[in-house]
């Protein structure tokens, strides 16, 4: 049977169409992937994203573990609620996830994974906590809303108690505050956690809560104007924000160096951190392949794994859709290095033109690309 979230119930209430994702039953839609896609570039959307895994780390030396079981570095996390992107990677260079952690202070950092590499994770994580005397508390007390698009972070607000709504309002990108209490008239005293962070390209909040509480959080934002939005829509909006997905775009046999995630990776320090070797062996060798956008220039769909022929040899698209924003299909693919400027997709037999372009290809509602 898949997993729930707490607010499973809640999503059939409001008629959404249920599919398995990575053994958890989630929205796809609640009618239109379009209009909720549109929602979000326009005006506000929320994400029930409970599927993925809040953890706390705790620990006098966690600074030092998670320098090295990460390839970017938590050295600049400095003050209380700054978040890093980061691969957790294995000995081969291959990313085992990506997530996003959080300094708390010197003794608690609280790090997000993804829903369908969670149990890998957390076995990942305690395998290497024990020489550094670090706990691994896997928070799925917690459930996570994210309320994204322009108007995002104003209609969140209705979730949030007075005290808190100028605080939240001031975090800058990438930040977080922790409070008790934080939810708004009638919430229960609980560990409420408020961050300026997201997987859309657009503002908004990521907010993790007890997870009897998500009902009526959920409910306070529809009444403010938020509109429900599933996976399907918050896929398109991530590729045309040039967002990897693990697994279609990286994963354990993938680098970072491979997958448009060098920018992650810190290496001028001469800090070890699991896989450091690999990836310098592989920069010394020459990466083999590079990630690039792709913007299809005949009709037609890109979608994953179809192929991509290059002047240096085949590729392979790893993310691909119709680009709502853009009107135009879009993708990531996977080619050996070159300088050329254009390739061709083997869409159904028949090969494609495409022009190679620097993702993002949508930012804050905008296209970033010539069309």
């Amino acid at each position: 049977m898949a997993l729930r979230t707490p607010l499973h119930a809640r999503h059939v209430e409001l008629g959404a169409r249920m599919v398995d994702f990575g053994g958890w039953d989630m929205p796809l839609h609640y009618g239109s992937q379009l209009e909720e896609h549109h929602v979000v570039r326009r005006d506000a959307g929320v994400f029930d994203v409970s599927h993925m895994c809040p953890v706390d780390l705790r620990g006098p030396r966690v600074r030092e573990y998670l320098r090295y079981l990460l390839a970017n570095d938590v050295a600049k996390l400095v003050q209380p609620g700054k978040a890093l992107y980061s691969c957790m990677l294995n000995e081969r260079g291959g990313v085992v996830d990506d997530l996003i952690v959080y300094y708390l202070d010197e003794q608690w950092f609280r790090m997000v994974v993804n829903a369908g590499t969670a149990p890998k994770d957390l076995a990942w994580l305690r395998r290497h906590a024990a020489p550094f005397g670090v706990s691994v508390a896997d928070r799925r007390d917690l459930a996570m809303l994210a309320v994204q698009g322009p108007n995002a972070r104003t209609k969140a607000l209705a979730v949030l108690a007075p005290a808190e709504r100028d605080a939240a309002l001031l975090l800058d990108a990438f930040y977080g505050r922790a409070s008790a209490g934080l939810g708004g008239p009638g919430a229960a005293a609980g560990d409420w956690f408020v961050a300026r962070t997201g997987y859309t390209g657009e503002d908004g909040f990521e907010i993790m809560l007890p997870a009897g509480e998500a009902a009526g959080a959920l409910d306070a934002l529809l009444a403010a104007g938020v509109k429900p939005a599933g996976l399907g829509a918050r896929d398109t909006l991530r590729l045309e924000a040039g967002m990897n997905l693990y697994g279609s775009d990286m994963d354990e046999d993938v680098t970072p160096l491979e997958s448009g995630l060098a920018w992650t990776v810190a290496m001028k320090e001469p800090r070890e951190f699991v896989g450091r070797a690999s990836l310098e062996a592989q920069k010394a060798a020459g990466v083999p392949r590079r990630q690039v956008g792709l913007l299809l220039e005949d009709k037609g769909v890109l979608r994953g794994h179809q192929r991509v022929v290059t002047p240096a040899g085949d590729g392979e698209i790893t993310s691909g859709t119709y680009s709502p924003t853009l009107e135009r299909s879009v993708a990531l693919a996977r080619i050996p290095p070159g300088t050329f400027e254009r390739v061709q997709v083997d869409v159904r037999g028949k090969l494609l033109n495409a022009r190679i372009v620097k993702p993002p290809f949508v930012r804050h509602g905008q296209p970033v690309i010539a069309l």
